[in-house]
Protein backbone atom coordinates (compact mmCIF):
# COMPACT_ATOMS: atom_id res chain seq x y z
CA UNK A 1 0.00 0.00 0.00
CA UNK A 2 1.28 3.47 -0.83
CA UNK A 3 1.59 6.02 1.98
CA UNK A 4 -1.21 8.55 2.56
CA UNK A 5 -0.48 12.26 3.10
CA UNK A 6 -2.51 15.29 4.08
CA UNK A 7 -1.93 18.59 2.30
CA UNK A 8 -0.27 19.93 5.45
CA UNK A 9 2.04 16.87 5.55
CA UNK A 10 3.28 17.67 2.08
CA UNK A 11 3.60 21.38 2.92
CA UNK A 12 6.22 20.53 5.56
CA UNK A 13 8.50 19.09 2.85
CA UNK A 14 9.29 22.47 1.34
CA UNK A 15 13.08 22.77 1.52
CA UNK A 16 15.74 22.08 -1.14
CA UNK A 17 17.00 19.15 0.94
CA UNK A 18 13.48 17.84 1.57
CA UNK A 19 11.29 18.62 -1.44
CA UNK A 20 7.87 17.08 -2.11
CA UNK A 21 5.25 18.19 -4.64
CA UNK A 22 1.70 17.11 -5.55
CA UNK A 23 0.57 16.24 -9.08
CA UNK A 24 -3.03 15.09 -9.53
CA UNK A 25 -3.32 14.14 -5.85
CA UNK A 26 -0.22 11.95 -5.98
CA UNK A 27 2.84 12.91 -3.90
CA UNK A 28 6.38 12.89 -5.31
CA UNK A 29 9.75 13.21 -3.59
CA UNK A 30 11.96 15.31 -5.90
CA UNK A 31 14.78 15.95 -3.43
CA UNK A 32 17.34 13.89 -5.35
CA UNK A 33 15.80 14.62 -8.74
CA UNK A 34 16.59 18.34 -8.70
CA UNK A 35 19.97 17.99 -10.40
CA UNK A 36 18.39 16.00 -13.24
CA UNK A 37 15.47 18.35 -13.85
CA UNK A 38 15.98 19.88 -17.34
CA UNK A 39 14.34 23.13 -16.21
CA UNK A 40 16.73 23.56 -13.29
CA UNK A 41 16.34 23.40 -9.51
CA UNK A 42 14.68 26.77 -9.01
CA UNK A 43 11.49 25.80 -10.82
CA UNK A 44 11.03 22.83 -8.50
CA UNK A 45 11.94 24.79 -5.39
CA UNK A 46 9.26 27.40 -6.18
CA UNK A 47 6.57 24.70 -5.88
CA UNK A 48 8.14 22.79 -2.98
CA UNK A 49 5.43 21.44 -0.65
CA UNK A 50 2.67 22.59 -3.00
CA UNK A 51 0.24 21.26 -5.57
CA UNK A 52 2.17 21.65 -8.84
CA UNK A 53 -0.39 19.99 -11.11
CA UNK A 54 -1.08 23.13 -13.13
CA UNK A 55 2.61 23.88 -13.63
CA UNK A 56 3.42 20.27 -14.48
CA UNK A 57 0.80 19.91 -17.18
CA UNK A 58 1.74 23.25 -18.65
CA UNK A 59 5.11 21.86 -19.70
CA UNK A 60 4.82 18.05 -19.76
CA UNK A 61 2.78 15.23 -21.26
CA UNK A 62 1.65 11.88 -19.87
CA UNK A 63 4.81 10.15 -21.06
CA UNK A 64 6.93 12.07 -18.55
CA UNK A 65 4.65 11.10 -15.69
CA UNK A 66 4.74 7.44 -16.74
CA UNK A 67 8.52 7.51 -17.04
CA UNK A 68 9.25 8.85 -13.55
CA UNK A 69 6.22 7.84 -11.50
CA UNK A 70 7.60 4.50 -10.32
CA UNK A 71 10.86 6.11 -9.19
CA UNK A 72 9.59 9.28 -7.56
CA UNK A 73 6.05 8.75 -6.22
CA UNK A 74 5.96 8.20 -2.45
CA UNK A 75 2.20 8.18 -1.90
CA UNK A 76 -1.10 9.96 -2.47
CA UNK A 77 -3.27 12.53 -0.73
CA UNK A 78 -5.83 11.27 1.74
CA UNK A 79 -8.48 13.01 -0.35
CA UNK A 80 -7.80 10.90 -3.44
CA UNK A 81 -10.65 8.45 -4.14
CA UNK A 82 -9.57 4.94 -3.25
CA UNK A 83 -10.63 3.44 -6.56
CA UNK A 84 -8.27 5.77 -8.39
CA UNK A 85 -5.21 4.72 -6.44
CA UNK A 86 -2.69 2.67 -8.32
CA UNK A 87 0.13 0.67 -6.86
CA UNK A 88 3.54 2.21 -7.43
CA UNK A 89 5.37 -0.08 -9.81
CA UNK A 90 9.00 -1.05 -9.49
CA UNK A 91 11.20 -1.64 -12.52
CA UNK A 92 9.28 -3.62 -15.18
CA UNK A 93 9.43 -7.31 -14.39
CA UNK A 94 10.78 -9.72 -16.99
CA UNK A 95 8.09 -11.24 -19.17
CA UNK A 96 7.03 -14.77 -18.39
CA UNK A 97 4.99 -17.16 -20.47
CA UNK A 98 1.98 -16.65 -18.24
CA UNK A 99 -1.02 -14.89 -19.73
CA UNK A 100 -1.78 -11.46 -18.31
CA UNK A 101 -5.07 -11.10 -16.41
CA UNK A 102 -6.70 -9.03 -19.14
CA UNK A 103 -5.82 -11.65 -21.70
CA UNK A 104 -6.56 -14.62 -19.43
CA UNK A 105 -10.20 -13.65 -19.03
CA UNK A 106 -10.67 -13.68 -22.78
CA UNK A 107 -8.74 -16.90 -23.30
CA UNK A 108 -11.07 -18.75 -20.96
CA UNK A 109 -13.91 -17.77 -23.27
CA UNK A 110 -12.26 -19.29 -26.34
CA UNK A 111 -13.60 -22.70 -27.31
CA UNK A 112 -11.91 -25.07 -29.73
CA UNK A 113 -13.31 -22.91 -32.49
CA UNK A 114 -14.02 -19.29 -31.63
CA UNK A 115 -17.53 -18.31 -32.56
CA UNK A 116 -18.43 -14.93 -33.95
CA UNK A 117 -18.97 -12.30 -31.28
CA UNK A 118 -22.63 -11.65 -30.59
CA UNK A 119 -21.92 -9.00 -27.95
CA UNK A 120 -19.56 -6.00 -28.03
CA UNK A 121 -16.06 -6.70 -26.77
CA UNK A 122 -14.82 -5.34 -23.46
CA UNK A 123 -14.08 -1.60 -23.56
CA UNK A 124 -10.52 -0.42 -22.95
CA UNK A 125 -8.77 2.93 -23.03
CA UNK A 126 -10.08 6.37 -22.13
CA UNK A 127 -13.22 6.01 -24.30
CA UNK A 128 -12.65 9.37 -26.01
CA UNK A 129 -14.94 9.15 -29.05
CA UNK A 130 -12.97 8.30 -32.22
CA UNK A 131 -9.65 8.04 -30.36
CA UNK A 132 -9.82 4.24 -30.68
CA UNK A 133 -11.48 1.91 -33.17
CA UNK A 134 -15.14 1.59 -32.27
CA UNK A 135 -14.72 -2.17 -31.73
CA UNK A 136 -13.04 -1.36 -28.39
CA UNK A 137 -15.56 1.34 -27.51
CA UNK A 138 -18.60 -0.85 -27.04
CA UNK A 139 -19.70 -1.10 -30.67
CA UNK A 140 -20.69 -4.34 -32.39
CA UNK A 141 -18.26 -5.62 -35.01
CA UNK A 142 -18.30 -8.63 -37.37
CA UNK A 143 -14.51 -8.75 -37.56
CA UNK A 144 -13.32 -9.38 -34.01
CA UNK A 145 -13.73 -11.98 -31.26
CA UNK A 146 -12.37 -12.45 -27.75
CA UNK A 147 -8.92 -13.51 -29.00
CA UNK A 148 -8.53 -10.14 -30.70
CA UNK A 149 -9.59 -8.34 -27.53
CA UNK A 150 -7.14 -10.38 -25.45
CA UNK A 151 -4.25 -9.65 -27.83
CA UNK A 152 -5.00 -5.93 -27.88
CA UNK A 153 -5.09 -5.82 -24.07
CA UNK A 154 -1.77 -7.64 -23.86
CA UNK A 155 0.04 -5.46 -26.39
CA UNK A 156 -1.39 -2.24 -24.94
CA UNK A 157 -0.27 -3.19 -21.43
CA UNK A 158 3.30 -3.75 -22.67
CA UNK A 159 3.42 -0.57 -24.74
CA UNK A 160 2.04 1.69 -21.99
CA UNK A 161 4.19 0.25 -19.21
CA UNK A 162 7.55 -0.33 -20.87
CA UNK A 163 7.68 1.44 -24.23
CA UNK A 164 5.80 4.73 -24.39
CA UNK A 165 7.68 6.44 -21.53
CA UNK A 166 10.98 5.90 -23.40
CA UNK A 167 10.08 6.53 -27.03
CA UNK A 168 11.09 10.21 -27.07
CA UNK A 169 14.50 9.35 -25.64
CA UNK A 170 15.01 6.59 -28.21
CA UNK A 171 13.92 8.84 -31.05
CA UNK A 172 16.41 11.51 -30.05
CA UNK A 173 19.14 8.84 -29.79
CA UNK A 174 18.09 7.55 -33.24
CA UNK A 175 18.12 3.99 -31.95
CA UNK A 176 15.86 1.63 -30.03
CA UNK A 177 17.57 -0.80 -27.62
CA UNK A 178 18.05 -4.20 -29.26
CA UNK A 179 16.30 -5.82 -26.31
CA UNK A 180 12.97 -4.34 -27.44
CA UNK A 181 13.19 -6.04 -30.83
CA UNK A 182 14.14 -9.31 -29.13
CA UNK A 183 11.12 -8.95 -26.87
CA UNK A 184 8.93 -8.78 -29.99
CA UNK A 185 10.32 -12.19 -30.87
CA UNK A 186 9.89 -13.61 -27.37
CA UNK A 187 6.27 -12.51 -27.30
CA UNK A 188 5.64 -14.19 -30.65
CA UNK A 189 4.64 -10.95 -32.32
CA UNK A 190 7.19 -11.02 -35.15
CA UNK A 191 5.92 -14.33 -36.51
CA UNK A 192 2.40 -12.88 -36.61
CA UNK A 193 3.27 -9.93 -38.85
CA UNK A 194 3.90 -11.67 -42.16
CA UNK A 195 0.51 -11.26 -43.83
CA UNK A 196 0.04 -15.06 -43.88
CA UNK A 197 -0.76 -17.93 -41.54
CA UNK A 198 1.27 -18.08 -38.31
CA UNK A 199 4.50 -20.00 -39.21
CA UNK A 200 4.57 -22.03 -35.99
CA UNK A 201 6.92 -24.62 -37.49
CA UNK A 202 9.75 -22.06 -37.29
CA UNK A 203 9.01 -20.71 -33.80
CA UNK A 204 9.97 -21.94 -30.34
CA UNK A 205 6.64 -22.88 -28.79
CA UNK A 206 7.55 -21.02 -25.59
CA UNK A 207 7.67 -17.83 -27.66
CA UNK A 208 4.19 -17.59 -29.15
CA UNK A 209 1.20 -15.43 -28.15
CA UNK A 210 -0.54 -17.17 -25.27
CA UNK A 211 -3.88 -15.44 -25.79
CA UNK A 212 -4.52 -16.61 -29.37
CA UNK A 213 -4.66 -20.26 -30.52
CA UNK A 214 -2.22 -20.24 -33.44
CA UNK A 215 -4.62 -22.01 -35.80
CA UNK A 216 -7.00 -19.07 -35.29
CA UNK A 217 -4.42 -16.37 -36.08
CA UNK A 218 -5.69 -14.03 -38.79
CA UNK A 219 -4.94 -10.69 -40.43
CA UNK A 220 -6.96 -8.82 -37.80
CA UNK A 221 -4.55 -10.05 -35.10
CA UNK A 222 -1.75 -8.62 -37.22
CA UNK A 223 -3.66 -5.34 -37.59
CA UNK A 224 -3.99 -5.11 -33.80
CA UNK A 225 -0.26 -5.53 -33.12
CA UNK A 226 0.66 -2.86 -35.66
CA UNK A 227 -2.12 -0.56 -34.45
CA UNK A 228 -1.13 -0.83 -30.79
CA UNK A 229 2.60 -0.24 -31.23
CA UNK A 230 1.69 2.79 -33.37
CA UNK A 231 -0.01 4.34 -30.33
CA UNK A 232 3.50 5.43 -29.30
CA UNK A 233 3.21 8.20 -31.88
CA UNK A 234 6.63 7.51 -33.40
CA UNK A 235 7.10 6.31 -36.96
CA UNK A 236 10.77 5.75 -36.18
CA UNK A 237 9.93 3.37 -33.33
CA UNK A 238 7.35 1.44 -35.36
CA UNK A 239 9.68 1.13 -38.34
CA UNK A 240 12.54 0.08 -36.09
CA UNK A 241 10.49 -2.91 -34.92
CA UNK A 242 8.55 -3.91 -38.03
CA UNK A 243 9.58 -1.63 -40.91
CA UNK A 244 12.28 -3.69 -42.61
CA UNK A 245 11.09 -6.95 -41.12
CA UNK A 246 7.47 -6.65 -42.23
CA UNK A 247 8.42 -6.20 -45.89
CA UNK A 248 11.72 -8.10 -46.03
CA UNK A 249 10.62 -11.36 -44.41
CA UNK A 250 7.37 -12.24 -46.30
CA UNK A 251 9.17 -12.86 -49.65
CA UNK A 252 11.56 -15.21 -47.86
CA UNK A 253 8.66 -17.13 -46.31
CA UNK A 254 6.67 -17.32 -49.54
CA UNK A 255 9.39 -17.89 -52.11
CA UNK A 256 12.48 -19.15 -50.28
CA UNK A 257 13.69 -22.75 -50.60
CA UNK A 258 12.93 -24.93 -47.60
CA UNK A 259 16.61 -25.42 -46.78
CA UNK A 260 17.12 -21.64 -46.74
CA UNK A 261 14.10 -21.04 -44.53
CA UNK A 262 15.09 -23.82 -42.16
CA UNK A 263 18.48 -22.17 -41.75
CA UNK A 264 17.60 -18.49 -41.32
CA UNK A 265 13.92 -18.12 -40.34
CA UNK A 266 14.12 -19.33 -36.70
CA UNK A 267 16.70 -16.66 -35.83
CA UNK A 268 14.70 -13.93 -37.56
CA UNK A 269 11.37 -14.82 -35.96
CA UNK A 270 13.02 -15.06 -32.54
CA UNK A 271 14.32 -11.50 -32.87
CA UNK A 272 17.96 -12.62 -32.81
CA UNK A 273 18.59 -11.70 -36.46
CA UNK A 274 17.25 -8.83 -38.52
CA UNK A 275 16.13 -8.58 -42.12
CA UNK A 276 15.19 -5.72 -44.45
CA UNK A 277 13.89 -5.16 -47.99
CA UNK A 278 16.32 -3.58 -50.45
CA UNK A 279 14.56 -2.43 -53.61
CA UNK A 280 14.81 1.36 -53.93
CA UNK A 281 17.90 2.76 -55.64
CA UNK A 282 19.25 6.30 -56.12
CA UNK A 283 17.64 6.34 -59.59
CA UNK A 284 14.82 3.80 -59.17
CA UNK A 285 12.07 4.40 -56.64
CA UNK A 286 8.49 3.76 -57.68
CA UNK A 287 9.78 2.68 -61.13
CA UNK A 288 10.93 -0.70 -59.84
CA UNK A 289 11.20 -2.26 -63.29
CA UNK A 290 14.14 0.01 -64.13
CA UNK A 291 16.43 -0.88 -61.22
CA UNK A 292 20.09 -1.43 -62.11
CA UNK A 293 21.65 -3.38 -59.19
CA UNK A 294 23.17 -6.31 -61.10
CA UNK A 295 23.60 -10.00 -60.24
CA UNK A 296 25.66 -12.18 -62.61
CA UNK A 297 26.25 -15.91 -62.28
CA UNK A 298 29.81 -16.94 -61.45
CA UNK A 299 31.66 -19.13 -63.94
CA UNK A 300 31.04 -22.23 -61.85
CA UNK A 301 27.32 -21.39 -61.58
CA UNK A 302 27.34 -21.61 -57.78
CA UNK A 303 27.05 -17.93 -56.91
CA UNK A 304 25.55 -14.68 -58.07
CA UNK A 305 28.02 -11.78 -58.03
CA UNK A 306 26.13 -8.66 -56.98
CA UNK A 307 27.14 -5.07 -57.69
CA UNK A 308 25.03 -1.97 -57.13
CA UNK A 309 23.53 0.42 -54.64
CA UNK A 310 20.32 0.70 -52.64
CA UNK A 311 19.01 3.82 -50.93
CA UNK A 312 16.48 4.70 -48.19
CA UNK A 313 16.48 1.12 -46.89
CA UNK A 314 14.68 0.85 -43.54
CA UNK A 315 16.64 -1.04 -40.84
CA UNK A 316 19.50 -1.71 -43.27
CA UNK A 317 22.11 -0.41 -40.83
CA UNK A 318 21.33 -3.30 -38.46
CA UNK A 319 20.24 -5.99 -40.93
CA UNK A 320 21.82 -9.43 -41.12
CA UNK A 321 19.84 -10.27 -44.27
CA UNK A 322 18.80 -8.15 -47.26
CA UNK A 323 15.88 -9.25 -49.44
CA UNK A 324 17.23 -7.59 -52.57
CA UNK A 325 15.83 -6.85 -56.00
CA UNK A 326 18.52 -7.40 -58.62
CA UNK A 327 18.79 -7.47 -62.38
CA UNK A 328 19.61 -10.94 -63.63
CA UNK A 329 18.23 -10.58 -67.16
CA UNK A 330 17.43 -7.95 -69.74
CA UNK A 331 15.73 -4.59 -69.37
CA UNK A 332 12.38 -4.07 -67.72
CA UNK A 333 10.33 -6.14 -65.30
CA UNK A 334 11.20 -9.42 -67.04
CA UNK A 335 14.82 -9.23 -65.98
CA UNK A 336 14.33 -8.72 -62.22
CA UNK A 337 14.99 -11.37 -59.54
CA UNK A 338 14.92 -11.48 -55.76
CA UNK A 339 17.94 -12.60 -53.75
CA UNK A 340 18.44 -13.03 -50.02
CA UNK A 341 21.84 -11.43 -49.50
CA UNK A 342 23.53 -12.12 -46.18
CA UNK A 343 25.80 -9.54 -44.54
CA UNK A 344 29.21 -10.58 -45.73
CA UNK A 345 32.33 -9.25 -47.45
CA UNK A 346 31.46 -6.58 -49.99
CA UNK A 347 28.27 -5.41 -48.22
CA UNK A 348 28.64 -1.94 -46.70
CA UNK A 349 25.95 0.13 -45.00
CA UNK A 350 25.85 3.72 -43.77
CA UNK A 351 23.12 5.57 -41.92
CA UNK A 352 21.17 8.28 -43.71
CA UNK A 353 19.94 11.36 -41.86
CA UNK A 354 16.35 12.04 -42.85
CA UNK A 355 13.57 14.47 -41.98
CA UNK A 356 11.60 11.97 -39.91
CA UNK A 357 11.49 8.40 -38.55
CA UNK A 358 14.82 9.04 -36.84
CA UNK A 359 15.13 5.73 -34.99
CA UNK A 360 14.26 3.59 -38.02
CA UNK A 361 17.81 3.09 -39.29
CA UNK A 362 17.39 4.46 -42.83
CA UNK A 363 20.39 3.19 -44.81
CA UNK A 364 22.47 3.56 -47.97
CA UNK A 365 23.77 0.15 -49.05
CA UNK A 366 26.61 -0.66 -51.42
CA UNK A 367 27.18 -4.13 -52.87
CA UNK A 368 30.67 -4.68 -54.31
CA UNK A 369 31.34 -8.10 -55.86
CA UNK A 370 29.20 -9.78 -53.20
CA UNK A 371 29.05 -13.58 -53.57
CA UNK A 372 25.52 -14.92 -53.01
CA UNK A 373 24.83 -18.67 -53.19
CA UNK A 374 22.34 -19.56 -55.92
CA UNK A 375 20.31 -21.31 -53.21
CA UNK A 376 19.46 -17.82 -51.91
CA UNK A 377 17.34 -17.05 -54.98
CA UNK A 378 13.76 -16.32 -53.89
CA UNK A 379 11.38 -17.79 -56.45
CA UNK A 380 12.54 -18.20 -60.02
CA UNK A 381 15.17 -16.23 -61.87
CA UNK A 382 13.81 -13.22 -63.78
CA UNK A 383 10.40 -13.64 -62.10
CA UNK A 384 11.02 -11.48 -59.06
CA UNK A 385 8.90 -8.55 -60.22
CA UNK A 386 5.65 -10.39 -59.52
CA UNK A 387 6.84 -11.28 -56.02
CA UNK A 388 7.72 -7.63 -55.42
CA UNK A 389 4.30 -6.46 -56.58
CA UNK A 390 2.56 -9.03 -54.34
CA UNK A 391 4.64 -7.80 -51.42
CA UNK A 392 3.57 -4.21 -52.01
CA UNK A 393 0.00 -4.95 -50.91
CA UNK A 394 1.23 -6.13 -47.51
CA UNK A 395 3.59 -3.15 -47.19
CA UNK A 396 0.84 -0.68 -48.04
CA UNK A 397 -1.62 -2.24 -45.61
CA UNK A 398 1.00 -1.76 -42.87
CA UNK A 399 1.46 1.88 -43.86
CA UNK A 400 -2.30 2.40 -43.80
CA UNK A 401 -2.67 0.94 -40.30
CA UNK A 402 0.15 3.10 -38.96
CA UNK A 403 -1.09 6.29 -40.63
CA UNK A 404 -4.60 5.92 -39.27
CA UNK A 405 -3.39 5.24 -35.73
CA UNK A 406 -1.02 8.21 -35.96
CA UNK A 407 -4.02 10.26 -37.08
CA UNK A 408 -5.90 9.04 -33.99
CA UNK A 409 -2.92 9.99 -31.81
CA UNK A 410 -2.99 13.53 -33.23
CA UNK A 411 -6.73 13.66 -32.65
CA UNK A 412 -6.58 12.22 -29.11
CA UNK A 413 -3.74 14.52 -28.05
CA UNK A 414 -5.73 17.46 -29.42
CA UNK A 415 -8.90 16.49 -27.53
CA UNK A 416 -6.99 16.18 -24.26
CA UNK A 417 -5.18 19.47 -24.73
CA UNK A 418 -8.34 21.30 -25.84
CA UNK A 419 -10.02 20.31 -22.58
CA UNK A 420 -7.31 21.75 -20.33
CA UNK A 421 -5.93 24.73 -22.27
CA UNK A 422 -7.84 27.98 -21.68
CA UNK A 423 -7.91 31.00 -24.00
CA UNK A 424 -10.07 34.11 -23.84
CA UNK A 425 -11.65 32.92 -20.61
CA UNK A 426 -12.72 29.42 -21.69
CA UNK A 427 -11.37 26.03 -22.67
CA UNK A 428 -10.15 25.58 -26.22
CA UNK A 429 -12.79 22.93 -26.73
CA UNK A 430 -15.51 25.50 -26.08
CA UNK A 431 -14.47 27.43 -29.20
CA UNK A 432 -16.55 26.21 -32.20
CA UNK A 433 -13.54 26.48 -34.54
CA UNK A 434 -11.65 23.92 -32.46
CA UNK A 435 -14.58 21.50 -32.41
CA UNK A 436 -14.78 21.87 -36.18
CA UNK A 437 -11.13 20.89 -36.54
CA UNK A 438 -11.68 17.83 -34.35
CA UNK A 439 -14.78 16.87 -36.31
CA UNK A 440 -12.95 16.96 -39.63
CA UNK A 441 -10.16 14.83 -38.17
CA UNK A 442 -12.62 12.27 -36.81
CA UNK A 443 -14.69 11.93 -39.98
CA UNK A 444 -11.62 11.20 -42.13
CA UNK A 445 -10.17 8.73 -39.62
CA UNK A 446 -13.40 6.75 -39.24
CA UNK A 447 -14.17 6.63 -42.96
CA UNK A 448 -10.66 5.43 -43.78
CA UNK A 449 -10.55 2.88 -40.96
CA UNK A 450 -13.82 1.28 -41.99
CA UNK A 451 -12.45 0.92 -45.53
CA UNK A 452 -9.32 -0.66 -44.03
CA UNK A 453 -11.27 -3.24 -42.04
CA UNK A 454 -13.29 -4.19 -45.11
CA UNK A 455 -10.15 -4.65 -47.23
CA UNK A 456 -8.50 -6.82 -44.59
CA UNK A 457 -11.65 -8.93 -44.48
CA UNK A 458 -11.46 -9.34 -48.26
CA UNK A 459 -7.79 -10.36 -47.95
CA UNK A 460 -8.89 -13.03 -45.46
CA UNK A 461 -11.53 -14.43 -47.79
CA UNK A 462 -9.80 -14.21 -51.18
CA UNK A 463 -6.99 -16.38 -52.45
CA UNK A 464 -3.57 -14.73 -52.85
CA UNK A 465 -3.80 -14.33 -56.63
CA UNK A 466 -7.34 -12.97 -56.54
CA UNK A 467 -6.44 -10.57 -53.74
CA UNK A 468 -3.37 -9.33 -55.62
CA UNK A 469 -5.45 -8.59 -58.72
CA UNK A 470 -8.70 -7.31 -57.25
CA UNK A 471 -7.43 -5.52 -54.15
CA UNK A 472 -4.28 -3.91 -55.53
CA UNK A 473 -6.25 -0.90 -56.79
CA UNK A 474 -8.35 -0.31 -53.65
CA UNK A 475 -5.33 -0.78 -51.37
CA UNK A 476 -3.39 1.76 -53.42
CA UNK A 477 -6.30 4.19 -53.15
CA UNK A 478 -6.56 3.73 -49.39
CA UNK A 479 -2.79 4.14 -49.02
CA UNK A 480 -3.13 7.61 -50.53
CA UNK A 481 -6.27 8.33 -48.48
CA UNK A 482 -4.59 7.33 -45.21
CA UNK A 483 -1.42 9.37 -45.77
CA UNK A 484 -3.50 12.42 -46.70
CA UNK A 485 -5.59 11.87 -43.56
CA UNK A 486 -2.41 11.62 -41.48
CA UNK A 487 -1.03 14.84 -42.95
CA UNK A 488 -4.33 16.64 -42.36
CA UNK A 489 -4.58 15.48 -38.73
CA UNK A 490 -0.95 16.34 -37.98
CA UNK A 491 -1.46 19.86 -39.33
CA UNK A 492 -4.74 20.44 -37.50
CA UNK A 493 -3.27 19.10 -34.26
CA UNK A 494 -0.32 21.45 -34.70
CA UNK A 495 -2.70 24.37 -35.11
CA UNK A 496 -4.53 23.38 -31.92
CA UNK A 497 -1.30 23.04 -29.92
CA UNK A 498 0.25 26.18 -31.37
CA UNK A 499 3.86 26.78 -30.37
CA UNK A 500 3.91 23.65 -28.20
CA UNK A 501 3.91 21.54 -31.37
CA UNK A 502 6.86 23.45 -32.82
CA UNK A 503 9.35 22.57 -30.08
CA UNK A 504 10.53 19.02 -29.49
CA UNK A 505 9.28 17.31 -26.34
CA UNK A 506 6.72 18.53 -23.82
CA UNK A 507 2.97 18.46 -24.27
CA UNK A 508 3.10 18.80 -28.04
CA UNK A 509 5.97 16.35 -28.43
CA UNK A 510 3.99 13.61 -30.14
CA UNK A 511 2.44 16.03 -32.61
CA UNK A 512 5.80 17.63 -33.46
CA UNK A 513 7.40 14.21 -33.97
CA UNK A 514 4.56 12.89 -36.11
CA UNK A 515 4.54 16.03 -38.25
CA UNK A 516 8.18 15.23 -39.09
CA UNK A 517 7.18 11.68 -40.01
CA UNK A 518 4.42 12.62 -42.47
CA UNK A 519 6.57 12.58 -45.61
CA UNK A 520 8.05 9.21 -44.64
CA UNK A 521 4.57 7.76 -45.14
CA UNK A 522 3.38 9.81 -48.12
CA UNK A 523 6.33 8.77 -50.33
CA UNK A 524 7.51 5.18 -49.53
CA UNK A 525 5.41 2.27 -50.73
CA UNK A 526 4.29 4.41 -53.67
CA UNK A 527 3.74 8.16 -53.67
CA UNK A 528 0.21 9.53 -53.35
CA UNK A 529 0.05 10.55 -57.02
CA UNK A 530 1.18 7.14 -58.27
CA UNK A 531 -1.16 5.36 -55.82
CA UNK A 532 -4.22 7.30 -56.93
CA UNK A 533 -3.45 6.69 -60.59
CA UNK A 534 -2.75 3.00 -59.92
CA UNK A 535 -6.00 2.64 -57.98
CA UNK A 536 -7.97 3.58 -61.09
CA UNK A 537 -5.87 1.79 -63.71
CA UNK A 538 -5.70 -1.48 -61.79
CA UNK A 539 -9.33 -1.49 -60.67
CA UNK A 540 -10.67 -0.77 -64.15
CA UNK A 541 -8.32 -3.25 -65.82
CA UNK A 542 -9.45 -6.05 -63.52
CA UNK A 543 -13.12 -5.08 -63.83
CA UNK A 544 -12.86 -5.15 -67.63
CA UNK A 545 -11.33 -8.63 -67.51
CA UNK A 546 -14.16 -9.78 -65.25
CA UNK A 547 -16.89 -8.51 -67.52
CA UNK A 548 -17.43 -4.85 -66.68
CA UNK A 549 -20.13 -3.34 -68.88
CA UNK A 550 -19.68 0.23 -70.09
Amino acid sequence: MSKTFTVSDVASHNKPDNLYIIVDQDVYDLTKFQDDHPGGKKILQRVAGKDASKQFWKYHNEGILKKYKAKLQVGSLDTKPKQEEKAVKAEPAPRTVQVRPAADKAVRQVAAKTEEQSEPLEQIGLQIPFADPNSVQGYHSPYYNSTHAALRAEVREWIEAEIEPNVTEWDEAKRVPEEIYKEMGRRGYLAGLLGIHYPKEYVNQDNVPKCVPLDQWDLFHELIITDEISRTGSGGFVWNLIGGYGIGCPPLVKFGKKSLKDRVLPGILAGDKRICLAITEPDAGSDVANLTCEAKLSEDGKHYIVNGEKKWITNGIWADYFTTAVRTGGEGAGGVSLLLIERTEGVSTRRMDCQGVWSSGTTYITFEDVKVPVENLLGKENQGFRAIMTNFNHERIGIIIQCLRFSRVCYEESVKYAHKRRTFGKKLYDHPVIRMKLAHMARQIEASYNWLENLIYQCEKMGETEAMLRLGGPIAGLKAQSTLTFEFCAREASQIFGGLSYSRGGQGGKVERLYRDVRAYAIPGGSEEIMLDLSMRQSLRVAKAMGMKL
